[in-house]
């Protein structure tokens, strides 16, 4: 019979083996918008340039612009530490903490540590404004 130690180590085995097994196929993990910010506007598009991005803080999203009036939305957390991503230019998003870096048209991984994409956030724009649905 096994003991609650056996089975509590067997299960946190199983656990990790499982989140390795995720982060190697290089997938994001499911995009869950933070709470309180779908439906709501959370920046214009003026403020996002063409090749360029925007980091909002209180969500941790990064809006970017890959080419003119496409936007996109990611998580602003690097899979790899969970640092926040900062700048954005010439369509490369990069992590300042380790040096990863990620297509700001996709938030696919392109070098560096983290070794998966940026997750993606379904956004639509209304009028001048970035909404998340």
């Amino acid at each position: 019979m096994p003991t609650r130690r056996h089975v509590i180590g067997a299960t946190a085995a199983v656990a990790c083996g499982a989140a390795l097994t995720g982060c190697a196929a290089g997938e994001p993990g499911p995009a869950i918008v933070p709470p309180g910010v779908k439906g709501k506007v959370i920046a214009q598009t003026a403020d996002i340039p063409v090749g360029g991005g925007l980091v909002i803080d209180k969500w941790k999203i990064l809006i970017t612009q890959p080419a003119a009036g496409v936007f996109k939305a990611f998580t602003a957390s690097c899979p790899h530490r969970g640092c926040a991503v900062g700048r954005v230019a010439n369509g490369i998003i990069r992590c300042p903490c380790h040096g990863s870096e990620f297509a700001a048209d996709s938030g696919k991984w392109l070098k560096g540590p983290a070794g998966a994409p940026l997750a993606e956030f379904a956004l639509k724009v209304d009028g001048s404004g970035i909404v998340m649905v």
